[in-house]
């Protein structure tokens, strides 16, 4: 049986952002470059087998369709956060501050982000990213 975990304790919490740039992931233009050399390359006398290169075709558009579905999935998520931003104006919420202590406050206005920057709501004259707010009442 688990018991129920309850705690007082304030940490710091720094807001999520809705997309993750890593400089060692390889894109759809490094395996096209890759499947270029590959042929550039390949030995006259004994060329890549069709089916291989059909194969690694294959696997260029699934990458290159994964992306699109990337991009397409980052953009719905903006408009929802941004259509859940605009109904919290009037209602009471709490949120963590920079210091990690708890506030409570009425949501006066909200400013929408977009894909590079968070919606944030203003409360009793404090701008606070939408990731901060923990309670809506």
């Amino acid at each position: 049986m688990t018991a129920p975990v309850s705690g007082t304790s304030t940490a710091a919490t720094t807001t999520a952002t809705p997309s993750v740039s890593r400089d060692d992931q390889m894109d759809k233009d490094t395996f096209l470059k890759l499947l270029v050399a590959q042929m550039r390359y390949q030995d006259p006398s004994n060329p890549a087998d069709t089916t291989q290169f059909m194969s690694q075709t294959a696997t260029f558009t699934q990458v290159e369709k994964l992306e699109q579905l990337t991009t397409q999935n980052a953009a719905l998520l903006a408009l929802q956060r941004s259509m859940s931003a605009g109904s919290l104006v009037g209602h009471t919420v709490s949120y963590t501050d920079d210091g990690g202590q708890k506030q409570t406050g009425t949501v006066t206005s909200v400013v929408l982000g977009d894909d590079t920057s968070e919606s944030t709501a203003t409360i009793g004259g404090t701008s606070v990213p939408m990731g901060r707010i923990t309670e809506v009442s």
